[in-house]
């Protein structure tokens, strides 16, 4: 059986893949050779990889710590990231469609859990910083 869960971890990591291959990178202190951040949860049968250099140094050194933030804090921003993302996918001639290639399936009915809202979250976050665009 497979969830539009699956379906939106899939194209995530297809966007972040084209981030990192297709945008004008600023400049970081970042190590070049850190470790992928991995987004699972195990009862959803999915996982997604984020590959996306400086998003590790990100977490460890920016992101606010688990836990400041509570779930709904999370899935509501979430929510709104994606929409926003998604009608730009939908406006190829006013977005770069390099960067917004792809629908994010994001169900607001699924418990995705705390984790995986929590490193979307700060993904969003430090796309935001790192290509200079506003999601909002």
């Amino acid at each position: 059986m497979k969830s539009t869960a699956h379906y939106y971890l899939i194209i995530l990591l297809c966007l972040v893949t084209v981030y990192s291959c297709n945008m004008t990178k600023i400049k970081q202190d970042a190590n070049t050779n850190e470790e992928p951040v991995v987004i699972k949860n195990d009862s959803l049968s999915y996982e997604i990889t984020i590959i996306d250099p400086g998003f590790t140094n990100y977490l460890n050194t920016v992101a606010r710590p688990p836990g400041y933030h509570s779930l709904i804090f999370l899935e509501n921003k979430n929510r709104l990231y994606v929409s926003v993302w998604n009608s730009r996918v939908n406006s190829p001639t006013n977005f770069n469609p390099n960067v917004y290639s792809n629908i994010i399936d994001y169900d607001p009915f699924i418990n995705y859990g705390y984790d995986v809202n929590y490193k979307l979250f700060n993904y969003f976050e430090f796309a935001q910083r790192k290509y200079r665009m506003r999601l909002r």
